[in-house]
């Protein structure tokens, strides 16, 4: 009985392991239909109507592109996932009893908004550190960040580029101005807190922040 039962549940971890690989794969090419904090936040407000529309990479402003990887992740195109020295950092700050934001990547904010849910556990954190080595291994950087612009909450019932640009400046998300991307970037923080126009005098603050950052860090690329 002992041997079957470890026989089952070895299968049954192979098969979430294959799965896990499996979907992965998948999403390197089909745009992601939905993610589980979408649907947390349905059971959650039943009359909050979802907004999401994928668009591919080319129909996102290259503004946008610029906005979030300024705000939340520098070093986004030179690491594999991890950003050790931004780790190091929030770990001696918060020795020092200083608050400070989380040092996770895109790469890892995508893989938790697209496989995972939003917990703060030790277990979780696993998986993402796990789901994250597998998109850096099997998807370009380029289709990390699209992914991540198409996925994430950006306003309340608002996921994704092209919804958050519809719904917060009327337009279509590749006709954002960089005043405009970095309005939707300085709100993700705390997407439904915030709002990206008209924006809080907090807002405003961080979206010329992010504008300086954004011309400080000039021109990047992405394979």
């Amino acid at each position: 009985m002992i041997k079957r039962f470890f026989k089952y549940i070895f299968k049954f971890i192979f098969f979430l392991f294959m799965f896990s690989i499996g979907i992965v794969l998948v999403y390197k090419w089909v745009p992601v239909p939905g993610t589980p904090l979408m649907l947390i936040r349905y059971f959650e407000n039943p009359d909050e109507q979802i907004k999401h529309d994928w668009v591919p990479m080319d129909e996102i402003s290259r503004h946008l592109q610029l906005a979030v990887i300024s705000s939340e992740d520098q070093n986004f195109v030179n690491h594999k996932g991890f950003d050790f020295d931004a780790i190091e950092k929030a770990i001696e700050n918060n020795k020092k009893g200083k608050r400070v934001r989380g040092a996770s990547t895109i790469s890892q904010q995508t893989a938790k908004n697209v496989f995972l849910w939003p917990e703060r556990s030790w277990f979780r954190k696993g998986m993402e550190a796990y789901f994250t080595f597998l998109i850096e291994t099997i998807w370009s950087k380029e289709r990390i960040l699209e992914v991540y612009l198409n996925s994430i909450e950006m306003g309340k019932g608002v996921y994704g580029a092209e919804a958050a640009a519809q719904f917060w400046f009327k337009k279509e998300a590749k006709d954002l101005t960089a005043y405009e991307a970095a309005a939707i970037a300085a709100i993700l923080p705390n997407p439904r807190q915030y709002r990206a126009n008209p924006a809080s005098g907090y807002i405003q603050q961080r979206k010329s922040w992010i504008v300086r950052q954004m011309s400080n860090y000039g021109k990047f690329i992405l394979e």
